[in-house]
C-alpha cells in the first residue's frame, strides 16, 4: 500500500496545488456576484453579459452560433468554460493513465461511490419535482466541486490523510465523467450531423497526430478550435469538444528522460566551472581575454562562446520535449482555469437577485436541489461505500475511519461550478424563474455542505498532523 501511495503521490500533490486556491477565488467571486446582483448597479450587471462579442475575420466570425454574435454570457458558458472542460479531460485522461484510476482495483471504490453520488440526489430531486416543468433541472445536484471540496478539505491543514484526499478527489473525477455524459447524452439539441461528421474527422486526424508523435501545442490547438466550432453549430453542447480533444494529447513526452539528463551532463561539461576542456571570453576591466573554463573569479561577467550558446538552446529545446503535451498543458492551463475562467463564470452566472419583483424565491427547485446536494450526495456516497466495502468488492483506504468518510461525503455536496452549468442547460433564459431557483438552492447546498463536511471532519480527524503521528510511530 506504501509503494502504490509513493507512486501517486506526485500526482495528487500537484493536483491538489493547482486547485485548492482556486476554490477559494470561487468563494469570494460568488459572494462578491450577489451582492452586485442586489445593489443598485443589478440593472447594469445583468445588461452587461448580453453585449455581443465578436472575433470576425472578413464575413466569418469565430464567436457565433449559426449566424448569430454570441453574447458575453454564452461566450463564457460555451467558448471559455470549453477550456474548463479540456483541463477536466486533461486530468482525466492522467488519472486514468497513471493516477488512482488506472487499475480497476484503485478505481473501484472511488468509482462505486461517485455512482452513488450521482443516483440519490436525482431521486431526491425528481421526488419532489416529478411530472412538472421543474423535472428538467434532476442532473443539476449529481455534480462535486473538485476545487471547492479541495478548498475546503485545505482549512484541516495536514490533519487530512493523503488517502482521504486521494479518495475525494478521484470519485470527483468520476463525477466529472458523469456530468460530462449527462451534458453530452441529455443537453443536445437538433443535430446538424454535417458539422459533427466533419468535427469527427478532424478528430480522428487528432488521434492519428498522437499515434505518429506529434509534440507540437499549437497543432492541436488550432484543430481543437475548428472542433469547437464545430460543436457550436452541430447542436451538441460545445464543451464536449474541449474534453473530446484533450483525449487526443499525447501522455508520452517527446525525448526519453534519461536520454535528456545524459544531454544535459554531456553539455554542461562545456560551461565555466564544469570542466577545463572548452574556453570562454571573460570581460574584465573593459577587457576582453579568452581563458580556461574555470570558476570566473567574483565581480567578473562571463560571455558565453556561440558554441555554448547553442549548446543552451538545444538544452531549452529539449527540456520541451522532455515534458509530455498532456502534462505540458496542464500544467499552463491550471492559472488561466482556475483564477480567469472559472471565477469569472462563478461572476455571471452567481449573480442571483434575492429583492424585487424579479428576485429568487425558494421554491421547488430551491428545495430539491439543497436536499439533492446536502441529503443525497451524503447518503449515496456513503451507502455505497458502506455496502461496497461490507460486501469485499474493496477496502476502506488506509488510515481511514467511517466518521471521515461520512465527512468527505458530506463534503461531495459542494456543487457549483458544474452544477450552475448543467442549470443554465436545463433551464437558461426559457424560465429564468426556475434557473435563478436552481442557482439558489446550489449556493445553499454548497455552503450547508461545505460546512457540514468541515465541521465533521474536524471533529473526526486526529488532532496531530499526519506528518507527527508518522514520527512518532517510528
Amino acid at each position: 500500500m506504501n509503494q502504490r501511495l509513493t507512486s501517486f503521490d506526485y500526482s495528487f500533490r500537484a493536483f491538489l496545488h493547482h486547485h485548492v486556491n482556486g476554490g477559494m477565488v470561487l468563494m469570494v467571486v460568488a459572494l462578491l456576484a450577489m451582492v452586485i446582483a442586489n445593489s443598485p448597479w443589478a440593472e447594469a450587471y445583468h445588461a452587461f453579459w448580453n453585449i455581443p462579442v465578436a472575433l470576425q475575420l472578413g464575413g466569418f466570425n469565430l464567436f457565433s452560433h449559426h449566424g448569430a454574435p454570441l453574447t458575453l454570457m454564452a461566450f463564457i458558458n460555451d467558448a471559455l468554460m470549453a477550456v474548463f472542460f479540456f483541463s477536466v479531460g486533461l486530468e482525466i485522461k492522467r488519472e486514468i493513465l497513471v493516477g488512482e484510476l488506472s487499475s480497476l482495483r484503485q478505481a473501484l471504490l472511488p468509482i462505486i461511490a461517485a455512482l452513488g453520488g450521482m443516483i440519490f440526489p436525482v431521486i431526491f430531486y425528481l421526488g419532489l419535482t416529478f411530472g412538472t416543468s421543474a423535472q428538467a433541472g434532476l442532473a443539476i445536484p449529481m455534480a462535486t466541486d473538485i476545487a471547492f471540496s479541495l478548498g475546503v478539505l485545505s482549512l484541516l491543514g495536514a490533519r487530512v490523510p493523503l488517502t482521504l484526499k486521494i479518495f475525494l478527489t478521484a470519485f470527483a473525477v468520476v463525477d466529472d465523467i458523469g456530468g460530462i455524459l449527462i451534458i453530452a447524452l441529455c443537453y443536445t439539441a437538433h443535430l446538424q450531423l454535417s458539422s459533427l461528421l466533419v468535427a469527427g474527422l478532424i478528430l480522428l486526424v487528432l488521434v492519428a497526430a498522437n499515434r505518429l508523435r506529434i509534440m507540437s501545442h499549437n497543432f492541436y490547438f488550432l484543430l481543437g478550435i475548428v472542433v469547437w466550432y464545430l460543436f457550436l453549430q452541430s447542436g451538441v453542447h460545445a464543451t464536449i469538444a474541449g474534453v473530446l480533444v484533450a483525449f487526443t494529447i499525447p501522455s508520452q513526452p517527446g525525448i526519453d528522460t534519461a536520454r535528456y539528463i545524459a544531454h544535459i551532463k554531456n553539455s554542461m561539461r562545456e560551461f565555466p566551472g564544469v570542466s577545463d576542456s572548452t574556453s570562454a571570453y571573460v570581460v574584465r576591466d573593459a577587457k576582453v581575454t579568452p581563458r580556461k573554463a574555470a570558476a570566473a573569479p567574483a565581480g567578473t561577467t562571463v560571455l558565453l562562446t556561440p558554441h555554448q550558446l547553442d549548446l543552451l538552446k538545444t538544452i531549452e529545446s529539449a527540456s520541451d520535449h522532455v515534458i509530455s503535451p498532456l502534462q505540458s498543458m496542464e500544467d499552463k492551463l491550471h492559472v488561466v482555469v482556475n483564477y480567469v475562467i472559472m471565477p469569472l463564470f462563478a461572476f455571471a452566472n452567481a449573480g442571483i437577485t434575492l429583492t424585487g419583483s424579479s428576485g429568487a424565491s425558494v421554491g421547488t427547485v430551491t428545495l430539491a436541489v439543497l436536499i439533492g446536494l446536502v441529503l443525497g450526495k451524503f447518503v449515496g456516497i456513503f451507502l455505497f461505500t458502506f455496502l461496497a466495502v461490507k460486501s469485499g468488492l474493496t477496502a476502506l483506504p488506509e488510515g481511514v475511519t467511517w466518521k471521515q468518510i461520512a465527512g468527505v461525503a458530506l463534503l461531495g455536496g459542494i456543487g457549483f461550478t458544474v452544477a450552475l452549468f448543467i442549470a443554465n442547460l436545463s433551464f437558461g433564459a426559457s424560465d429564468p424563474e426556475l434557473l435563478n431557483q436552481a442557482k439558489l438552492g446550489i449556493l445553499l447546498g454548497t455552503i450547508c455542505a461545505g460546512i457540514l463536511g468541515y465541521v465533521v471532519l474536524r471533529l473526526t480527524l486526529p488532532k496531530d498532523s499526519v506528518q507527527d503521528q508518522d514520527l512518532l510511530a517510528r
